[in-house]
């Protein structure tokens, strides 16, 4: 089949656009949801939790199947997928259902999301790649900083089950594009890591788990205790099939670079602050401080607009300050901001939030692009594309389980409803934890990136022409 580029592009942009809408809308409708469907908080917590986990499970697996299976195959699997669970979970009347049509939207997101940048890489070259990426880009960051605000919209207009219905749609439009996208597969036949995957998959469902049900279920439960425990195994079985595997999903040894760490660390502690905030504070806005869906929408593009607007100033201030200044300034930054947002409480104004939530904002939107710039230039150009996966794939478990320690704080907090004034309360904790956790990035990123001590040797040539060796530093 001929390659069409500007049909391709336009179908990932489509599809691209609706994952994050999905996702900020979920959380846009939560309080809506729990009304509607007479839900108590951890049920509805899975609504957005069940879709952001399996979605982190899956992209890399997606991915690798994809290069065996056909792109074009599993992209047009994946929108199919999300179509379907969107439509379903628009036409929910209960809330298991509508959760378990979530975690599904996960896996349709992570084949269609997946494959479609794959679709990209393969249909465009140089330039032209460039700018097709560059879009894709900023699609992403449009869908971040708006969706909220469209979600918003749609909920006060039509109501809650608009925001599964809108994305669906669209998804659909995608679908009837298919066809005319030519296939695509990986010449080298490489293999799914179907143990990494599996166990992967186990240990963070497993986490979760112990960790959403932890308010309800009590945290000394025999189904709570036993979760936690069978994670740590699962994640040990993870670590010990992927030191065995030629080709790993995660290459352990990778962690051996001090700067990948350090950088990885710098972009999952980051969405772990924004992305969680992203998720509880649109419902915090309409079941405390009494705004529209629409308003509190609104109200988050002060949180999600620099991610559209800054990554190119991120690159030109790297012309005078380092990359590794940046990162470290942005996770201050950020940091900074969670504990500010402290003074959120019952009747505060939008216009006194603004400065926390910009400071988040920006801390983010300034290294968006950078962060995996610096990372993957300190590993061998030949593992970028393990490396990178890796790196998505931590940022987006990190983020899922933030959204969970959130979640199951606020459910301790406010006794199962969304709208209890423990929001505040809950709200403040999780602030805290985030801002040291930002403070403990930096240490880590210091301790990490410090300079090694000098133990060279060197010849020193001593009087009379005699060359001895001494130690640099030495006396």
């Amino acid at each position: 089949m001929r390659s069409n580029p500007k049909l391709i592009l336009t179908a990932v942009l489509l599809s691209t656009v609706s994952l994050p809408i999905t996702l900020t809308g979920a959380s846009v409708a939560l309080p809506d949801i729990a009304a509607d469907l007479n839900a108590e908080l951890t049920s509805v917590q899975w609504v957005v939790t069940g879709y952001n986990a399996t979605f982190a499970s899956f992209i890399l697996a997606c991915g690798a199947i994809a290069d065996i299976v056909g792109r074009r195959r599993m992209y047009a699997i994946g929108v199919a997928l999300f179509a379907a669970t969107g439509l379903i979970s628009a036409a929910a009347n209960d809330i298991v259902l509508l959760d378990v049509a979530r975690a599904l939207a996960g896996v349709g997101g992570a084949a269609a999301a997946a494959s479609g940048s794959a679709l990209l890489a393969a249909s465009f070259e140089g330039p032209a790649r460039t700018r097709a990426f560059g879009l894709f880009g900023t699609t992403l960051g449009v869908g971040l900083a708006f969706g909220p605000t469209i979600a918003g919209m749609l909920v006060d207009t039509f109501g809650w089950r608009a925001t599964f219905t809108a994305p669906a749609l669209v998804a659909l439009v995608v679908l009837a594009l298919a066809p005319g996208i030519p296939e695509s597969k990986d010449p080298t036949g490489r293999r799914v890591d179907l143990p990494g995957t599996l166990t992967f998959t186990g240990f963070l469902l497993l986490l979760i788990l112990a960790v959403m049900e932890g308010p309800r279920q009590g945290w000394a439960s025999l189904l709570v205790l036993g979760a936690f425990a069978a994670s740590a195994a699962v994640l040990v079985c993870f670590i010990i099939v992927e030191r065995r595997q030629d080709t790993p999903m995660f290459d352990i040894g990778l962690l051996r670079s001090r700067r990948f760490l350090a950088f990885s660390a710098a972009a999952a502690t980051i969405l772990s602050i924004l992305i969680p905030l992203l998720i509880y504070l649109p419902s915090y806005f309409t079941g405390v401080l009494g705004m529209t869906s629409g308003q509190a929408g609104a109200t988050l593009i002060l949180l999600t607009s620099p991610a559209l607007v800054l990554p190119m100033v991120g690159s030109v201030i790297t012309r005078w300050i380092t990359p590794t200044a940046v990162v470290v300034a942005a996770v201050v930054l950020v940091g900074l901001g969670a504990a500010w947002l402290t003074i959120i409480k019952p009747g505060i104004s939008t216009l006194a939030l603004a400065g926390p939530l910009l400071s988040i904002g920006v801390g983010m939107g300034v290294t968006t692009g950078m962060i995996d710039g610096v990372a993957l230039a300190s590993v061998e150009t030949r593992r970028a594309g393990t490396a990178a996966g890796m790196l998505n794939t931590a940022r987006l478990a990190s983020e899922t389980i933030a959204i969970a320690i959130l979640g199951a704080v606020l459910a301790s907090t406010t006794g199962g409803r969304l709208a209890d004034p423990g929001y505040t309360r809950g709200l403040h904790i999780t602030l805290w934890g985030m801002s040291v956790l930002a403070a403990v990035t930096v240490l880590l990123i210091a301790v990490l990136l410090r300079p090694r001590s000098t133990t060279a040797l060197e010849p020193a040539k001593l009087p009379g022409g005699d060359s001895r060796v001494r130690r640099i530093g030495s006396r």
